[in-house]
């Protein structure tokens, strides 16, 4: 009976031991890996964000243009009485966060292509948030095949009865002077991350979103 019992003690004695907790220096390890694999899911699931938000801006921009290629090739009115005006978008590198959609109606019987902030053309001012912002305008003449960037400012207007695109740069009016019309125009926009993608409006009226 004695040996039974000291049997037992000693088997209960190996399972105590058996199950001792973790050490502090394990413990320590756990909790270490366990925060470079959290780290490492948020830092990816913030890049991912970034570039989905990134590209939902470029998707903006380019429902907000074809926003203005169905007004302006439709019969919409602006204001009280002018049915006639075109329709466009005004993007300016000076404010980087606000582009704006307007109603071409000066001069009042052709308009010029261009937004006059001074002449009550004013449709909808669109703010960027999340400190994305437009980094470059670009555009392309027709008598070339190379873009020029750093361009101060893009205008891409639509007008009946052509689903085309007038595009001018640098304010310079392609209404009043065709010749300084532009074959296609680019804004390329950056996430804080620094991640960029663009947006591209063709003469022909094509609107696309272009990863760079």
């Amino acid at each position: 009976m004695a040996q039974v019992h000291s049997r037992l003690a000693a088997r209960s004695s190996q399972l105590v031991a058996g199950e001792r907790g973790f050490t502090l220096v394990e413990l320590m390890v756990v909790t270490g890996i366990f925060v470079v694999i959290t780290s490492l899911i948020l830092a990816n699931n913030t890049r991912f964000g970034g570039a989905v938000l990134l590209e939902n801006l470029a998707y903006d921009i380019a429902l907000s243009v074809r926003r203005a290629q169905v007004y302006g090739i439709a019969v919409r009115r602006f204001g009280e009485d002018d049915f006639s005006a075109g329709y466009g978008v005004n993007f300016t590198i000076g404010t980087p966060a606000v582009y704006i959609l307007f109603a071409d109606i000066y001069p009042k019987s052709t308009g010029n292509g261009i937004y006059e902030p001074d002449k009550s053309e004013l449709v909808e001012s669109v703010s960027i948030q999340g400190g994305y912002r437009i980094i470059d305008l670009c555009a392309m003449s027709p008598n070339s095949q190379l873009e020029t960037c750093g361009l101060t400012a893009l205008d891409v207007l639509f007008k009946r009865p052509e689903p085309g695109a007038f595009i001018s740069k640098n304010g310079n009016s392609g209404i009043a002077n065709p010749s300084s019309l532009q074959e296609n125009g680019r804004i390329i926009l950056e996430s804080p991350r620094g991640n960029k993608t663009s947006v591209i409006v063709e003469a022909s009226g094509q609107i696309a979103v272009e990863k760079i």
